[in-house]
């Protein structure tokens, strides 16, 4: 896993000198270690934030360079106003100071003494949220590009207290991370094998692993899978993992991925100007590895089942050949007419088999579904689908919360008919009008009436541009967002 940025809490007293940066709201005089840094500098910060009009708005900042008192630089941070503050704006905060001490080379100080330890904490999550960056095949570093983090120190009013509140939230960071990773690496590099040995190391966490392998899956009837993978001579694998950490015997809750790691679109071939961001195909899959490495991570009091379903879908004398009819795991026969409309395939038989097992509490299912879902909402939002309100408003505002937001899109049942085939129950395609909507209409076909919900990521999980949790690149979308719903509604 990419290296992580060390954090470690200090006492609450000024810093020697160096770059630091600092945190504080809006509407304040300075108060605490920002009125002694300013002190010792002459009233250096206080002069410069007036001259730049700084009003210490939400992840906005200030550089002082050279005030004085061996200070190199000092990065005023704002907060935006005290009396609204949640989790999620510390942490863009933080990520704002992150980036901008590391201006300065790899180490720094922020300083969070105005804030609660737990907020304290989620400023620390944020900075290392900022600072991840994916350059494991680099051999020279970039000229020009800032120095990498490794250590930050934070200073905190009370540094016990914002540890303890930090050990889970680094869980969290160390999820997101590995989404991050996996979403991240080339195509030739994870390709369904080596993607079940990354997931087979969360066995250290103690999270159970199993694999089914073709063989395996086709014992099963899992028609639809295997269709998409027969093209690639990569073999096709689903994997299996499951948190025990809730009550003996407890229903678990279920996150299903659909783990697509390159999308040629097969015979119903991708035009070549960005088929390259096909590998983040796997966005899915990478979330639902990533949220159980976060439960584990922290010890989570749930019983949770997180299955993924691994394929390549390429070209080949063996292909998948558009108007083939595939048979799935739920007996239900599909008419494939595009076979770039192959997740949903993926899908089907992954989330009859999961609901089929384990009989979840529910189960999210996570997808670089569409590219509908991205004309619809852009890159802001991901879609929702449920078939339940209440799990469609627990994830709702679990998005709200955590800067992973959703919006949920209708699912009626007029959409079915667009759905039926002349030879077989269904076709995968249902057109383009409301292309996203019909393929988690398809979706729903395998739930079995369980409780479920659809994210379709297909805007959210690559970021052309740095987001406020992000940098550029692969932003580990779904990792937060299902780790706080599951804290949130339904840990023991």
């Amino acid at each position: 896993m990419t290296p992580m940025l060390d954090i470690a809490f200090s006492d609450a007293t000024a810093p020697a000198g160096g770059t630091i940066a600092i945190l504080a709201p809006s509407g304040t005089a300075p108060a605490g270690l920002f009125a002694q840094v300013d002190a010792a500098t002459g009233g250096a910060l206080a002069r410069a934030a007036r001259a730049a009009r700084f009003g210490f708005e939400l992840a906005k900042t200030c550089v002082v360079l050279a005030p004085g008192a061996g200070y190199d630089r000092v990065i005023l941070v704002g907060l935006g106003a005290m009396d609204s503050l949640c989790a999620t704006q510390v942490e863009r905060a933080g990520v704002a100071a992150a980036r901008a001490v590391a201006q300065g080379g790899e180490q720094g100080t922020i300083v969070a003494d105005s804030l609660t330890p737990g907020f304290a904490a989620h400023a620390a999550l944020g900075a290392v949220l900022g600072s991840y960056r994916f350059d494991s095949y680099r051999t020279t570093p970039r000229k020009g590009e800032a120095g990498k983090l490794a250590t930050v120190s934070v200073l905190a009013a009370d540094p016990a207290a914002a540890q303890a509140a930090w050990q889970p939230l680094l869980a969290v960071a160390r999820g997101v991370f590995l989404c991050r990773d996996l979403v991240s690496e080339p195509a030739n590099m994870l390709r369904p094998p080596e993607f079940e040995q990354r997931i087979l190391a969360l066995r250290d966490l103690g999270v159970e692993v199993e694999v089914l392998d073709r063989d395996a899956m086709h014992k099963l009837g899992f028609g639809a899978l295997l269709g998409v993978a027969q093209g690639s001579d990569a073999p096709p694998r689903t994997v299996i993992m499951r948190w025990n950490g809730g009550t003996q015997g407890e229903a678990p809750v279920a996150f299903v991925g659909k783990g697509v790691t390159f999308d040629s679109g097969g015979i119903s071939i991708k035009p070549a100007a960005g088929m390259d961001e096909m590998k983040t195909d796997m966005g899915g899959a990478a979330a639902v590895v990533g949220t159980m490495a976060a439960l584990a991570g922290r010890k989570a009091r749930v019983n949770a089942v997180g299955v993924v379903g691994l394929v390549e879908n390429m070209l080949s004398g063996n292909a998948q050949r558009p108007g083939d009819v595939v048979r799935t795991a739920a007996g239900q026969t599909v008419e494939v007419l595009n076979t770039d409309a192959e997740g949903r395939l993926v899908l089907a038989d992954v989330l009859w088999y999961t609901q089929d097992r384990f009989k979840p509490r529910f189960m999210v299912n996570l997808a670089t579904l569409t590219g509908a879902i991205v004309v619809s909402l852009g890159v802001e939002r991901a879609g929702l689908f449920s078939n339940n309100d209440e799990l469609a408003g627990h994830l709702s505002g679990t998005g709200e919360a955590t800067g992973e937001k959703l919006w949920r899109m209708p699912l009626d049942a007029a959409y079915l008919e667009l759905l039926r085939s002349d030879i077989a129950d269904l076709k995968n395609i249902g057109g383009r009008p409301g292309g996203s909507i019909t393929g988690a209409k398809f979706l729903e076909c395998f739930v079995n009436e369980v409780p479920w919900a659809h994210l379709d990521i297909a805007g959210t999980v690559f970021s052309p541009r740095a987001t406020s949790h992000a940098p550029k690149g692969a932003t580990g979308f779904g990792v937060r967002l299902l780790d706080r719903l599951v804290s949130t509604h339904y840990e023991g």
